[in-house]
């Protein structure tokens, strides 16, 4: 079963007061999906498993803008603000065609209770959209695209950022650059 893929950066001068604009900064670069629009904001106080304590669905999606002055009232260096929209990727059922597909971005405030320190996460869902499946076919051509699309959201994000360091790691805790290297055969 395929594991869950993330992207976790740690920001150097990350603080409580600037953390809405790291993660502003992050949203400009995410590349929305046209064939879903709608994003899903969530503010977590103190830990992931307490209730939300703010949810706003945004049908259309918004400008980063909104999302950022809609979170604003609830920031703390406590909580975890979350938003959760799509982006289109190459997936296969029956034929391949470009389709939405389910990202969360979380920043979290320097005292949130988490088992990693890092500041920001993108979830990208399952791996799978990023791993050679021979099965299918021209399935090459196809992660290639989205590992492309990745790729190049991972580079928007760490020039827009001052990115101390990053990871690209899956639930299992395996290297997945080195599984995918391995995966397409180099």
């Amino acid at each position: 079963m395929p594991d869950q893929l993330y992207v976790s950066y740690w920001l150097r001068g990350f603080t409580e007061p600037n953390m809405l604009r790291h993660l502003d900064k992050a949203l400009r670069r995410f590349p929305f999906s046209r064939l879903k629009p709608g994003v899903a904001l969530t503010v977590y106080a103190v830990e992931i498993s307490e209730p939300a304590i703010f949810e706003r669905a945004f049908p259309e999606t918004p400008e980063v803008s909104d999302l950022v002055a809609a979170a604003k009232d609830f920031h703390a260096g406590d909580c975890a603000i979350e938003v959760e929209a799509a982006w289109d990727l190459w997936q296969y059922d029956e034929e391949w065609k470009l389709r939405p597909a389910r990202v969360r971005l979380t920043c979290y405030g320097p005292r949130f209770e988490r088992e990693s320190d890092e500041n920001l996460r993108l979830d990208f869902g399952l791996e799978d959209l990023f791993l050679p499946q021979p099965e299918l076919p021209d399935h090459l051509v196809m992660v290639r695209s989205n590992i492309r699309s990745l790729l190049h959201l991972v580079h928007e994000i760490d020039g827009n950022l001052p990115v101390e360091r990053r990871l690209l790691w899956s639930e299992s805790g395996g290297n997945f650059s080195e599984r995918l290297q391995t995966a397409l055969g180099g």
